[in-house]
């Protein structure tokens, strides 16, 4: 197995440094710590890297959040400086695993996301009912995925590509800052969760050879016209998650028929799909609803521009546009008038 080695002083050359800075600054360039950093940003980068070089570089403290959106999670934000850091080793040992992921791996990747890999699924759906007549789906997610991710497995599927000492040291100094499992927020966290969950994917396609397979990161669906074979199918990613991985399924795992009209259909990457159509889902219309209602109220109170409101709503009409949403997206979209106050 050819492994790689000699990273680390790609990761903390000063150009990479740069360049993570401009990647980790992006869309963020008017908040106050990277306005600090760029006060002194040639001496705080020269500063990180002689940490990285003497390898006494640790990861800062977490600055923990929840969201409620689109569930409710707890999230955990890195000083600024730690955001550069993952920034220049993501760009060095990304491009290891991205050339092994499999096509259908959509999270987190360039060139693929929500719409392709819903888009992939329906496509299957419609082969397989067509030639026969019914299609099964095996729709799977993992319980409490990233706080489940057991560090050790992970450093170990690192090891197995990674032959740089200092750079595996880097990967596990972040890995170690989070008590259990990977803090959702961390830019590793992102390409970490992929690699741990690729070792699944390459079990299902290289000793299952199973072909319609789609897995976003810890969501995945199997396609098949043959319910017992997706039972069996079951039975064998179950055992592999447990032992292999230590991971759970969660209890909504299920397998069951996608219906052309009435009866069910896949709920997938934010859309209620069917072979011939999908929908979008009702909690996305819930959500978008009571923002609609909320931007009104802070719009007349000053608090926010139109600016704002239009990101938000473009943002949600690319993805409902994807879906049989023309009557949703008017209601929804005419249901709230923005004015000022007096």
């Amino acid at each position: 197995m050819k492994t790689c080695n000699n990273l680390y002083p790609r990761i903390y050359q000063l150009e990479n440094l740069h360049n993570a800075y401009l990647k980790a600054r992006l869309g963020k360039r008017e908040r106050t710590e990277v306005l600090r950093f760029e006060r002194d940003l040639e001496g705080n980068l020269i500063r990180l890297q002689e940490r990285l070089i003497d390898e006494t570089y640790t990861t800062g403290q977490y600055r923990k959040f929840y969201v409620h959106e689109p569930k409710h999670r707890l999230v955990a934000a890195l000083p600024f400086r730690d955001r550069v850091t993952q920034h220049a080793l993501i760009s060095v040992i990304e491009p290891i695993w991205e050339k092994r992921f499999i096509h259908h791996s959509y999270a987190c990747r360039p060139g693929r996301g929500m719409h392709k890999g819903n888009t992939q699924a329906q496509q299957w759906l419609r082969e397989v009912q067509r030639q026969h007549g019914t299609a099964y789906c095996l729709k799977a997610d993992v319980s409490k995925y990233f706080s489940s991710i057991n560090q050790r497995v992970l450093a170990s599927i690192l090891s197995r590509k990674i032959a740089c000492e200092p750079t595996l040291n880097l990967c596990k100094n972040i890995m170690s800052s989070w008590p259990d499992g990977l803090p959702i927020g961390n830019l590793t966290s992102q390409l970490w969760a992929n690699v741990y969950l690729h070792e699944l994917d390459a079990m299902v396609k290289h000793k299952l050879r199973i072909h319609r397979y789609i897995r976003y990161m810890d969501d995945f669906v199997i396609i098949h016209h043959d319910k017992n074979y997706l039972k069996a199918v079951l039975n064998t990613i179950t055992e592999f998650l447990n032992d292999v991985l230590k991971l759970r399924l969660n209890n909504k795992t299920q397998i069951f028929p996608v219906s052309r009209n009435n009866g069910r259909a896949l709920d997938f990457l934010g859309y209620r799909t069917r072979p011939t159509h999908k929908r979008i889902r009702k909690d996305s219309v819930k959500r978008m609803n009571k923002k609609m209602k909320k931007m009104a109220r802070l719009y007349s109170a000053g608090d926010i521009d139109h600016d704002y409101i239009k990101r938000r709503i473009v943002s949600w009409i690319g993805h409902a546009q994807y879906a049989h949403s023309y009557r949703i997206r008017n209601k929804i979209l005419g249901s709230v008038t923005f004015k000022r106050e007096g």
